[in-house]
C-alpha cells in the first residue's frame, strides 16, 4: 500500500508530524486513548478502522487521506468495525478546505464515488444507503 512518496510508512504520525504528545490525560475518554495509541503505530500497519477512528476526529488528515484513498480504491466499500462504506465516509467527512488544497486526491475520491455508483444497491453490500449517499451528496455541493 503506497502512500505520498514523501511518507515512510513505518514511522508514525507522531515521528511524521514531530509532535508527541505524550500520554492521554488520566481522565480521557476510551476513543481519547485509542487516539493516543493510534499516534504511535506505524502508519503502513494502521488497518481500516484506525484510519476511520482518526479521520473522523480529524486527526492527522494530510498523512491519513492518502492512505484511505488507497484503501477505498482497492475496495470502494472497506470496512472498519461499522458497516461497508465506513471509511467512505469517514473520508467524505473532511474538511472542504482539505479538498481545495489537494485537487489530485478529490480527483481521487472522485473516481471512488464513481465505483460506488457503478456497485447499484449498496444494501445488496450490507451497506447503509442513506449514510453513504448522505455523505456523497455533501461532498459534491
Amino acid at each position: 500500500m503506497g502512500t505520498s512518496p514523501d511518507v515512510d510508512e513505518s514511522l508514525t504520525l507522531e515521528q511524521i508530524e514531530n509532535h508527541h504528545w505524550g500520554n492521554p490525560p488520566a481522565d480521557a475518554t476510551r476513543l481519547i486513548k485509542t487516539v493516543y495509541d493510534l499516534r504511535h503505530k506505524p502508519v503502513g500497519a494502521m488497518d481500516v478502522e484506525d484510519l476511520r477512528v482518526l479521520l473522523l476526529q480529524q486527526e492527522s488528515v494530510d498523512v491519513l487521506v492518502p492512505i484511505a484513498l488507497n484503501h477505498l480504491e482497492q475496495n470502494p466499500l472497506a470496512e472498519g468495525d461499522f458497516y461497508p462504506g465506513d471509511l467512505l465516509t469517514a473520508v467524505l467527512k473532511t474538511p472542504r478546505a482539505y479538498w481545495q488544497r489537494h485537487p489530485d486526491q478529490r480527483s481521487r475520491v472522485s473516481a471512488v464515488i464513481t465505483a460506488v455508483e457503478a456497485l447499484g444497491n449498496l444494501d445488496d453490500h450490507g451497506a447503509p444507503r442513506d449514510a453513504i449517499w448522505q455523505q456523497i451528496n455533501t461532498f459534491r455541493s
